[in-house]
């Protein structure tokens, strides 16, 4: 994620900032150029850009419940910005669910910043009904004997579920734990999940269905069964050889889709490193830890070349982590079938991209 500033005074701004801290002007977030901007009031619930006469927008519905920072064009005739207008179910029914929405929402607008910055297709419904993207956003439902039934994240044919519960720490924390998992968040859960649709959007030509099959394995073996073999076994003794993730062995479609969220990850996080000046350049001897993080990860050439930078950074973040007694930020390792299959995404998303 890249850093922002204020037209209006040059103060440093951040992704989800709503107001300058020094000069208090309004912000919002325009994705016709991908920047945060201070805003001036010229009507009724319109504003325009400051420093841009004529340039006039409005704020997503979705700002009045501090849901969203995103502008729609003052000619839009949409009332939901970008991302929001993905959304088919949201939990807004009491202040719990609204809470919730407001942190998943707030991991939302960090993925599809992403998609925007590569300029990805993402049709709502409305533009294909059948595969277009969107968002339901459930919660957990009680069964006749007042046993609490916890909804299901997952994807399919376009549709994203996602467990409004797990936008509370506690919840997602005992899922984590129960299901040995290193590593569970609400952006981490939205990546790994519009991975699949990606997947069914981009993986169109015969040589890339190919390709994917070499690297992942055949995605038309039985899910049901591949999923329960998994649970009831476990990966396989060497899944750290040929995995990112100890999921991604259960089947080929959760390798792709796991292997896409962690491609995401590197990628904005570089871009942070990349807009506060991080370089990694360790001393004693340990030069195979330099990282140079100069370059604009969303435009990389290679996965070589973004290993090459993630490497050393995310072995820093970990560090950092332990000295504050806190679990490692990154708790994975990039083998070389792994980097192989990060670079097969990046291929796709590089041709994806609508210019």
């Amino acid at each position: 994620m890249r850093l922002f500033r204020c037209e209006t005074c040059g103060q440093t701004l951040h992704f989800g900032n709503t107001a300058c801290v020094r000069c208090g002007a309004r912000l919002g977030f325009d994705t016709a150029d991908m920047l945060l901007h201070a805003l001036v009031p010229v009507g009724e619930d319109l504003w325009e850009i400051s420093g841009r006469p004529g340039r006039r927008v409005r704020f997503c519905d979705n700002a009045v419940i501090d849901v969203c920072n995103w502008l729609v064009p003052a000619e839009s005739g949409h009332a939901f910005c970008g991302a929001c207008i993905h959304n088919r179910i949201v939990p807004m029914t009491d202040p719990v669910g609204l809470e919730r929405w407001r942190r998943i929402g707030a991991a939302q607008h960090h993925l599809f910043y992403s998609l925007l910055r590569w300029n990805l297709p993402h049709p709502t419904r409305q533009e294909a009904p059948e595969t277009g993207l969107v968002f339901d956003i459930l919660a957990d439902e009680v069964d006749a004997n007042g046993n609490i039934v916890p909804a299901m994240t997952g994807h399919e044919a376009g549709l994203i579920s996602l467990r409004a519960a797990e936008a509370d720490d506690a919840v997602r924390e005992a899922v984590r734990v129960a299901m040995d998992e290193p590593y569970r968040s609400l952006l981490g859960h939205l990546r790994h999940e519009v991975g699949h649709f990606y997947w069914g959007q981009i993986v169109t030509k015969e040589e890339d269905l190919a390709r994917s099959r070499a690297l992942f394995g055949d995605e038309r073996q039985d899910y049901a069964a591949a999923l329960q073999w998994h649970y009831q076994n476990g990966p396989p003794p060497d899944w750290q050889q040929r995995f990112i993730s100890s999921y991604a062995s259960a089947h080929p479609a959760e390798d792709f889709a796991e292997c896409w969220a962690h491609y995401l990850h590197i990628v904005d996080t570089l871009e942070t490193a990349r807009a506060f000046g991080l370089n990694i350049d360790p001393r004693g001897g340990h030069d195979e830890l330099e990282g140079d993080v100069s370059f604009d990860p969303y435009r990389a050439l290679s996965a070589d070349k973004l290993v090459d930078a993630w490497v050393p950074l995310s072995v820093a973040f970990n560090e950092i982590q332990r000295s504050m007694g806190q679990p490692d930020s990154y708790p994975f390792v990039l083998s070389t079938p792994v980097v192989e299959k990060l670079e097969f995404i990046r291929g796709l998303v590089a041709r994806a991209r609508q210019h």
